[in-house]
């Protein structure tokens, strides 16, 4: 049996209650519970606290529309001991596996909310590995360190400054980012110790070196966090109709040409049983792009859909005209786009949403940013995110 262990304390002393602060929408220790329930290695997750307020908190999370992906999740408690200020992170591990049955254990840390669900796959992938006693996550940094010697001088550690290597050509080092330690049973209670034996190592992101410690790591973290597509699940209004963009939604926004010079566009499957779903459901659909070719009208016809507009200059001018003719509210409409000219729709429906992959301006207005990229199936993903609100409304 796998098991996530989050130590939280209430007497953070930098940042009260900082595991509990929202960022990018959620609290804290929100972000890498999430990340620890998406696990596929992972059988159960293990939040301990001294806090009745973070304790209350997390099992708000459970109770709330994205209940169903904390199921994996259980507040217990920790000692005074071990939660205090001079107590090792090891000294609550310890604790916990005296008292609770597991064979392997992830240490997660929650002021690494750059933590993603596959970051803990591969870490249980390589753990797996024959004769890998423990995993660590780590970032590679290309930055020339230097050192002084006992007389004050300074002088390199890791490169020769007469032979000065390229980025490019410098493998760098590994810096050990503090987002997750997995390890046995076993050797926790052997060596006391969060890593031993033959240790291995999972990469992360350079973006992931970052913790939060101080208040100045919030503001840092809270923009990767943003540049990253990492945003708080926004509760979703009555969807009556559902538009999106083409180019960059529909397809990976890539042009490709035949050896006579066609034009050809990729579609995902996915998305089509995604506007058959919505269908079904009775909401209106449609596309609304810029572009006028007559692969997107064929796409358009195929997908049976009730509104095809295509070379739009003003689409927030072309939505709102359509939602007037419909008699809806643009507060009822789901919207997906990815470049600049969807900005101002995304901004004035009730529900606007975007691909990974889009610019940076529109991911910052998104109400949700898809974990697809555009042309992997990022309809299908808002489709069913809408389904579920349903269901749960009935």
């Amino acid at each position: 049996m796998n098991v996530a262990f989050i130590p939280v304390r209430g007497g953070s002393k930098s940042i009260p209650l900082k595991n509990i602060k929202y960022i990018c929408g959620r609290p804290l220790v929100y972000w890498v519970i999430k990340a620890a329930c998406g696990c596929e290695y992972i059988d159960k997750v293990y939040v301990a606290t001294d806090s009745e307020q973070i304790k209350r908190t997390v099992e708000s999370f459970q109770a709330g529309m994205e209940g169903s992906l904390f199921d994996k999740v259980e507040v217990i408690g920790r000692s005074a001991k071990s939660a205090s200020d001079t107590a090792s992170t090891e000294f609550a591990m310890l604790e916990f596996a005296k008292n609770y049955e597991f064979d392997h254990i992830v240490l997660v840390q929650a002021t690494s909310p750059l933590l993603r669900s596959d970051d803990l796959n591969r870490g249980f992938q390589i753990f797996n590995s024959e004769g890998t006693d423990s995993v660590l996550s780590v970032v590679r940094q290309k930055r020339f360190h230097w050192a002084n010697d006992e007389k004050g001088y300074t002088y390199p550690t890791n490169y020769d400054v007469f032979c000065r290597p390229r980025r490019q050509e410098f493998d760098g080092y590994l810096v050990e980012n503090g987002a997750f330690y997995i390890s046995s049973k076993k050797a926790l209670l052997k060596s006391k110790n969060r890593v031993s034996g033959n240790i291995k190592a999972v990469e992360m992101s350079e973006d992931t070196f970052f913790e939060i410690d101080e208040p100045s790591d919030w503001i840092i973290i809270e923009a990767l966090m943003k540049k990253n597509g990492i945003a708080a699940f926004v509760e979703v209004p009555e969807i009556k109709m559902f538009l999106t963009d083409c180019d960059g939604c529909l397809t990976d926004g890539g042009m490709y040409y035949s050896e006579k010079g066609d034009e050809l566009k990729k579609f995902n499957t996915r998305d089509g049983m995604g506007f058959a779903l919505l269908r079904k459901m009775g909401i209106i659909t449609g596309i609304i792009t810029s572009e006028n070719v007559d692969l997107n009208r064929r796409r358009g016809k195929k997908l049976k859909l009730d509104i095809l507009e295509m070379g739009c200059k003003n689409k927030l001018e072309k939505v709102t005209k359509i939602c007037s003719q419909y008699g809806i509210s643009l507060q009822n409409v789901c919207y997906i786009g990815d470049d600049v000219n969807d900005l101002t729709v995304i901004g004035a429906v009730g529900y606007g949403c975007c691909p990974k992959d889009a610019v940076r301006e529109v991911k910052e207005a998104a109400d949700y940013i898809t974990e697809a990229k555009g042309g992997k199936g990022v309809i299908r993903e808002v489709v069913e995110i809408i389904s579920g609100q349903r269901k749960n409304a009935e």
